[in-house]
């Protein structure tokens, strides 16, 4: 694509201070690394072989080819038709990156398309009229390949500026979602970072894509399901949230209030009542599980006494063994440590953080079904899953048996031998037979709209007397990793940019 970034080199000077690797610059080749533009470095013949090592580790770590370009050669073309044959596969311009006290090699090679852009030097003298972009820090070339690849492209692109935590964004740009040279559909990926003023990168933003539950500090939970929660996010993520609250025209994938219900089980609970008049061509409901609020109060030994919190259970639907999660679902370290109950005695100083939701355990043959929605696409996986009751009561004993206390993320009591319970595969395996995914798929466009998100999860279980399916959990934004690379990243790129081109007039920059 004529005139847009296809490759970017970087003098080693950049990335090596005193033969020691910048810092600075491992969260930028990390990200360059998944950009869909090729990076290397460039040295001169001379350099010493420590140097030298340092940067074929470098080239290595990263995935980076390593140039020799001397700026004294005459004639320095020479050296550039080399780099051109070894990157004949490179489309657009080359960008060449250079500290200010390399401005010896500022000008342009002949008779190729380059673009020079000086990183600014203490003490170096500046470089005006040579014709080539500034930049003060290196955070900031992303941003400089979005807004020239902008320009090059026109409008016929659209930006999106992406913000979460790193590993998570690790995990999305390795799978080739997040490239700074625009996609198929016109997008380009900006990465958003708090280390920089926000403003000027939202200003180059068509789109803000974010994970704020990455950025979550505290959650201060309402008193009942219609009662709003208080969330304090990190410093950065509060600037961001301000600028959007004052540009409502901006396109956020998704705003913050539609994702505050999927912080909250009980709110979600709530809002999962409503699925009770769908019904699927096989007869099955879906629904959530049956529940109940573990209040905030300490239990007291003689509610048991009085069998009080027995007659709640048994008014809420519920039966032992029940399943205890924390209600505030995501942000915080504590949100994933569950229990399984199995008797009434035992909710009484259960180490499951208050407040609590209890809910229906519900006998599914240890097969969960993992739903994704990108947009209009609905896929789903089958993953293993926690085994029936009375599975668990011999797999941990039936003599006085305790609560079963685990984080979900890390570990769940599963069943060795189950013959279901090795099931790890995406849509096609013979398990799936059970499934009403039509039903399933109608439920998820009602959760779109009942929650205006346009990227989210949903955790699927069968009980296996009713044939009910029952939504065990919903998230916002997940990895949608067990869906195939080449189906899902194009789904992930097209459900942005049909929130882009559904956006109301009133909302355009």
């Amino acid at each position: 694509m004529e005139g847009a970034i296809g490759g970017v080199i970087f003098h080693h000077s950049l990335l090596l201070h005193d033969a020691i690797p910048n810092p600075a610059a491992d969260s930028l080749l990390r990200k360059l690394r998944h950009s869909a533009i090729p990076t290397a470095i460039s040295h001169e013949p001379g350099i010493s072989s420590d140097k030298m090592n340092l940067l074929k580790n470098m080239a290595t770590l990263y995935s980076m080819d390593c140039f020799s370009l001397d700026p004294s050669s005459s004639p320095l073309d020479d050296a550039v038709n080399e780099i051109m044959l070894a990157w004949h596969h490179v489309r657009g311009t080359i960008l060449l990156l250079l500290a200010d006290d390399k401005k010896e090699v500022f000008h342009k090679p002949a008779n190729c398309n380059w673009h020079i852009v000086g990183l600014t030097v203490e003490g170096a003298s500046p470089c005006e009229g040579l014709g080539i972009n500034k930049i003060n820090r290196l955070e900031e070339l992303p941003l400089t390949i979005c807004r020239i690849n902008r320009k090059a492209v026109g409008d016929n692109v659209v930006t999106v500026g992406y913000i979460m935590k790193p590993s998570r964004e690790e995990d999305f740009a390795k799978r080739g979602a997040f490239p700074m040279y625009p996609t198929h559909n016109g997008l380009i990926f900006l990465p958003l970072t708090f280390d920089l003023p926000l403003t000027p990168q939202l200003q180059e933003a068509d789109i803000v894509l974010h994970k704020a539950t990455d950025e979550i500090v505290s959650i201060e939970l309402g008193d009942s399901a219609e009662y709003p929660n208080k969330i304090t996010y990190t410093t950065g993520m509060e600037e961001l949230k301000i600028y959007m609250d004052h540009h409502v025209e901006y396109c956020v994938i998704d705003p913050l209030s539609n994702i505050y219900p999927v912080l909250d089980r009980l709110k979600i609970q709530h809002i999962l009542l409503g699925l009770e008049d769908l019904k699927g061509a096989s007869g099955h409901l879906i629904r959530g599980p049956h529940f109940l609020k573990l209040e905030l109060k300490k239990i007291q030994v003689d509610d048991y006494k009085e069998l009080s919190l027995i007659q709640r259970l048994s008014e809420a639907k519920l039966s032992l063994p029940c399943i205890v999660k924390p209600q505030v679902a995501c942000g915080v370290a504590v949100a994933h440590n569950m229990a399984i109950v199995f008797k009434v005695e035992d909710f009484k100083d259960l180490k499951v953080p208050l407040p609590a939701v209890i809910q229906e355990y519900v006998n599914h043959s240890s097969i969960l079904y993992k739903f994704y929605v990108l947009g209009e696409k609905v896929f789903y996986a089958v993953k293993k899953s926690t085994p029936n009751a009375d599975i668990l009561i011999k797999l941990f004993g039936s003599h006085d048996l305790k609560p079963l206390v685990f984080d979900s993320l890390k570990s769940l009591p599963t069943a060795t031998g189950n013959p279901h319970s090795d099931s790890d595969s995406s849509k096609g395996n013979n398990n799936n037979d059970h499934i009403d995914e039509e039903l399933v798929t109608e439920a998820a466009r009602w959760l779109m709209r009942n929650l205006g998100l346009t990227i989210f999860g949903f955790d699927v279980v069968i009980d296996e007397d009713s044939g009910d399916h029952v939504i065990v959990d919903v998230n916002y934004l997940p990895s949608f990793k067990e869906v195939p690379d080449e189906v899902a990243i194009p789904a992930f790129w097209n459900a942005i940019k049909s929130k882009w081109e559904s956006k109301p007039a009133s909302m355009a920059l």
